[in-house]
């Protein structure tokens, strides 16, 4: 190998390494970045997209919708939000039957609700909490579903239902 061959594969060799020092996501969609989402560095970015590049995952998340991926071009994933759900099922169900609460807040901040839309947000909750929380063996499936529903019918809001997934 000659010295500008030896010159040129080391930059190209670099230049990923520089992309994950600037802390971009890089990796797409896919299970490892439902699996990553929201970890930094080289190390999980790195299993992100190995694991995303495995057995054709990204590109089933791509053409059904799912593991983070919409068809467009939107990266979005629902894994923190029903892992959130999950572990505050019963504190959730009661903070939204108030319409305020400490899980209500991080809800809000899982989806992105801007400051201005909060107070909204809550109400919308509250009002719908019965759609939302059907029975008192609701999964998370059918909380998000319900959120997802009570969202969407609210001119307001109707833009955080497709965080909700």
């Amino acid at each position: 190998m000659n010295f500008k061959t030896s010159v040129l594969a080391l930059a190209i060799a670099a230049l990923p390494v520089a992309s994950f020092a600037a802390g971009e996501n890089n990796v797409g969609c896919g299970l490892g970045s439902s699996i990553f989402n929201g970890q930094s560095g080289v190390v999980p970015q790195v299993l992100a997209a190995t694991t995303n590049g495995t057995s054709g995952n990204q590109t089933f998340g791509i053409t059904s919708g799912t593991l983070g991926c919409t068809q467009d071009g939107t990266v979005r994933s629902s894994v923190k939000l029903s892992m959130f759900i999950d572990g505050n099922m019963e504190r959730l169900a009661r903070d939204m039957s108030r319409g305020s609460g400490e899980s209500m807040d991080s809800l809000a901040q899982l989806i992105n609700v801007k400051q201005e839309d909060k107070a909204r947000f809550f109400q919308v909750a509250k009002v719908n909490f019965g759609q939302i929380y059907a029975s008192d063996k609701a999964t998370v499936q059918d909380v998000m579903a319900g959120l997802r529903a009570a969202l969407a019918s609210d001119a307001t809001l109707a833009g955080y239902s497709s965080a909700v997934i």
